[in-house]
């Protein structure tokens, strides 16, 4: 018993752990509508974590493929994070995409196993008002979209059938289903793009921590500020919060695991356009995640970087 505490105590850890590497990587996928569409960390035009009402679509085609590699250092208890995403714009109101997830393991022996390979998903988004609609300077572009996991099998999940080969340990689905309302705010010198939305979800910190122990209504929102450069390029600052279930599956106080707290998602990160001509960009983020999560569980994970490339053909 006391080994089967230790190991879902580290579960606890690797899922908090998780979020943090989620938010961090989602970050560095932040866009504005002046320039090329980036991919999110789970694939949809987005900033780090959250998504913008903004699609990738393109003036000049009917279909436009996006594709992007993300890259995550989550420290030495989580590991290394790797994600490789195609999103597919369809005229200007659709996107449809598919991200896989890599994992390389942390060092930790307790809790490193905790975080299985890698899981599946899949995302859809549908522009409802496009930005400015009407001809007027107000309005913001609305969107609705999901991102759907199907087989993850991290922390909660993964500690629910502890004692199975991790190999055959079977994956829970759960899912995002959001509202976002984004604008650019027309600055002489300085746009400024404001963006924020309401998810319902049963995930924790978008599956990097497993599942929520039930559906919830969480907050996200973004503010970024678009800096002109010599030559045509572009420098874009953001940073972003966004809400994550209080506890994970299993660790949420409903039997004898530890109960974990995961904190508020933030994330400061910069997008570099080298020019308006290619649709390609380099990101560059640090994530707050989560530190200490419960007595004597630390995720040192508070100050984590990711990087990212996406580009659009």
């Amino acid at each position: 018993m006391n080994a089967l505490h230790k190991q879902r105590k580290s579960t606890q850890s690797w899922s908090l752990a998780i979020s943090a590497l989620a938010v961090i990587v989602l970050s560095l996928s932040w866009a504005v509508p002046l320039h090329a569409q980036a991919l999110g960390w789970e694939g949809e035009t987005g900033v780090f974590v959250t998504p913008l009402a903004y699609t990738a679509s393109s003036a000049t085609q009917k279909i436009h493929p996006v594709v992007a590699y993300h890259f995550l250092n989550a420290g030495p208890v989580i590991g290394d994070f790797h994600e490789v995403s195609t999103e597919v714009g369809i005229g200007k109101r659709f996107e449809f995409g598919y991200t896989h997830e890599f994992h390389t393991f942390g060092g930790n022996a307790d809790l490193s196993p905790l975080w299985q390979n890698g899981f599946d998903i899949f995302n859809g988004k549908v522009n409802l008002l496009p930005e400015n609609y009407g001809k007027t300077k107000w309005v913001p572009a609305i969107s609705v979209g999901f991102i759907a996991r199907p087989n993850v099998r991290n922390v909660g999940n993964f500690a629910e059938q502890y004692g199975n080969n991790s190999a055959t340990v079977g994956g829970k689905a759960d899912a995002d289903f959001y509202v976002v309302a984004t604008k650019v705010v027309p600055v002489k010198h300085l746009p400024i793009l404001l963006s924020g939305g309401v998810r319902g979800t049963n995930a924790e910190l978008w599956g990097m921590g497993g599942n929520a122990p039930n559906w919830q209504a969480r907050a996200f929102g973004t503010v970024a500020f678009v800096i002109k450069l010599p030559g045509k390029s572009t420098l874009i600052l953001a940073s972003e919060a966004a809400q994550q279930p209080h506890h994970p599956y299993q660790f949420d106080g409903s039997n004898t695991n530890p109960v974990l707290n995961i904190p508020t998602t933030l994330t400061y990160a910069a997008r570099f356009v080298p020019t308006s001509k290619y649709k390609l960009n380099f990101d560059f983020g640090v994530a707050q995640i989560a530190g200490n999560v419960a007595n004597g569980i630390d995720l040192k994970a508070r100050h984590q970087i990711g990087v990212q490339v996406s580009y659009g053909f």
